[in-house]
């Protein structure tokens, strides 16, 4: 069992890592192109985009939580 949850544990800290807003972003965005492209339409623009918002919303998030030296 301690191989498994090891195993479990390696990917959790590989796919969230240190913040689960991220992985909860990206997981988002590939269903709502999933979604668009099952619909017909042509969204591959969207991920990129979705990416550049999430990872901007997580520096920002990181930077505020600093204090000034």
């Amino acid at each position: 069992m301690s191989r498994l949850r090891a195993f479990a544990h390696f990917w959790w800290n590989f796919v969230v890592g240190d913040d689960w807003r991220v992985a909860a972003g990206i997981a988002v965005g590939l269903l709502l192109t999933w979604v668009a492209e099952q619909a017909g339409v042509d969204v591959w623009w969207f991920l990129p985009i979705e990416v550049a918002v999430v990872l901007g919303a997580s520096l920002w998030r990181a930077t505020r939580s600093v204090p000034d030296a």
